[in-house]
């Protein structure tokens, strides 16, 4: 049904319920980050991210990890849907009867985080280039050969695709990521 057709309630309504408006806005993908509060116990890891597979989502980072209670895990996952896939997924995975929580992070600010190890080639030649550019991006030599570096990097996805960008012309041997983590910010007072 056309836009033109419907009234501003209407839209609003629909909008607020994730039904697509526009043959655009039915394949429309954006990103979302979800924390999950969970039981921790056999099982309700797989349960939790087949939901996800069944539901067609693919999984761009899953980070599984405990809380201050040894009962509790949390889970950080990033995925791409369009607005209703991720609105019906999120009620779903909070009716798992392991899950004691959802929390949609993409819709309030938050922080992202990940951290990689990235074990490089250098020379003689390139090592001072190499050491000024984990520098710039802060990172930090955790192991050293006499040809290869391992870098410790923590920051934002797009901060380590650029440093593994960056380090491809010294040579990369290996890299490890851990996945995103994520947490919403507080408020302050007045905000």
């Amino acid at each position: 049904m056309p836009t033109d057709t419907l009234t501003p309630q209407q839209v609003f309504r629909k909008r607020a319920a994730g039904i697509p408006i526009d043959s655009d806005e039915a394949t429309a993908e954006h990103r979302c980050v979800l924390a999950v509060r969970l039981e921790n116990h056999i099982g309700a890891l797989n349960r939790v991210a087949n939901l996800f597979s069944a539901r067609g989502f693919n999984l761009d980072s899953l980070t599984v990890s405990p809380t201050d209670d040894p009962v509790v895990s949390r889970m950080t996952i990033s995925a791409t849907g369009t607005t209703r896939q991720i609105e019906q997924t999120v009620t779903q995975v909070s009716a798992l009867v392991d899950v004691i929580s959802v929390e949609d992070l993409t819709r309030s600010e938050h922080i992202e985080r990940e951290i990689g190890l990235v074990r490089v080639t250098y020379t003689p030649a390139t090592r001072a280039e190499l050491i000024d550019l984990i520098g710039i991006y802060k990172g930090t030599v955790v192991d050293v050969t006499a040809d290869t570096m391992m870098i410790e990097l923590t920051g934002p996805t797009t901060k380590l695709n650029s440093f593994v960008a960056q380090m491809t012309r010294f040579g990369i041997t290996d890299v490890a990521r851990s996945g995103r983590i994520a947490m919403r910010r507080e408020l302050i007072y007045g905000d």
